[in-house]
């Protein structure tokens, strides 16, 4: 029962952090935790896991996903009878009259037990981009990749459209590589990368060096490719607007027709088949090759496991 326990107080921790919907997240366990020992002590490990967590004193979820996440966890512990937490009602009188922001922290906690923190927006689409928030491709693709570190460590990795970071900086954090190459053609989604990179504390003075670099997939030439030297390029999310899919191809042409191309992996959430399909049937048109990776991968962040993912290998 007690490792019970520590998987469920660690489950609330990562939902509450990467700010998952309330619904999915353990109440059952409460619920029965609170009728069967009529104590608060799990609420409050809960509280000191998640609102009273010093990550959350630095990098805060946004206020009104505080708000809700305690109004129902107060709403719990009354409907069960327990003694009132003081911590608790202090914790909400905090974030009731405090403002939300367009934008707001979330952070995600790796196997070693360092958080890995970005600045995200609140709103999925913002900017006129997709890309200053993280997508469960990344979250996949960043478990993965910490499953397979052998494919990152020594290495020059390039990830093409980074978004926010999360994949980039879990591999620079956990699998070792010798450089990493941060990219993405988006003067918004540019700014929020580097001030993401600078807060989890990555740079050219770093081990690994880390860098992050304007790359227009259409305008990218064979010698800025060069120039890079990847060993290893990775991509998560970015087969999802048909009208950027011949730019991604042609420069995933240029990457695989080097000398010495490198390991390229493709990570897709499959939100419209036929997108994703007329991407494969491009990627073939220009001689690409690939095979699907499947396996399963460890549960690492939480996410919605129910979205159909695919990663793929490509080669010519």
């Amino acid at each position: 029962m007690e490792k019970k326990k520590m998987d469920i107080l660690k489950d609330f921790q990562g939902s509450f952090f990467s700010m998952r919907r309330l619904p999915s997240l353990p109440w059952t366990f409460l619920e029965e935790d609170l009728e069967s020992s009529r104590s608060s002590e799990l609420v409050s490990e809960i509280l000191n896991q998640t609102c009273l967590h010093s990550v959350c004193r630095k990098f805060p979820p946004s206020v009104r996903y505080r708000r809700l996440f305690l109004s129902e966890l107060i709403r719990r512990q009354e409907a069960a009878g327990c003694e009132p937490l003081d911590q608790l009602y202090d914790a909400l009188a905090e974030v009731v009259g405090a403002e939300d922001t367009a934008e707001c922290y979330k952070s995600y906690f790796l196997p070693c037990g360092d958080a890995v923190s970005l600045l995200e927006s609140v709103a999925l689409i913002s900017e006129g981009t997709t890309g200053l928030v993280t997508w469960e491709a990344a979250l996949h693709l960043a478990e993965w990749a910490l499953d397979h570190q052998q494919l990152f460590r020594g290495r020059t990795v390039l990830e093409l459209g980074s978004g926010v970071g999360l994949t980039g900086v879990t591999v620079c954090r956990s699998c070792g590589p010798q450089r990493f190459v941060f990219s993405d053609g988006h003067s918004s989604v540019l700014q929020k990368l580097r001030a993401n990179v600078q807060l989890n504390g990555l740079s050219e003075q770093t081990a690994p060096v880390v860098t992050v670099e304007e790359l227009d997939w259409t305008a990218a030439t064979e010698e800025q490719l060069e120039r890079i030297g990847a060993d290893t390029v990775i991509a998560a999310d970015v087969v999802y607007d048909p009208d950027v899919m011949g730019g991604l191809v042609k420069l995933l042409s240029k990457v695989l027709s080097s000398s010495s191309p490198p390991d390229v992996l493709i990570c897709s959430t499959i939100r419209n088949p036929e997108t994703y399909s007329a991407f494969k049937q491009q990627l073939g048109n220009a001689g690409i090759r690939h095979h699907v990776i499947t396996g399963p991968v460890s549960h690492v962040f939480p996410y919605n496991r129910l979205s159909s993912i695919e990663l793929i290998k490509l080669f010519t």
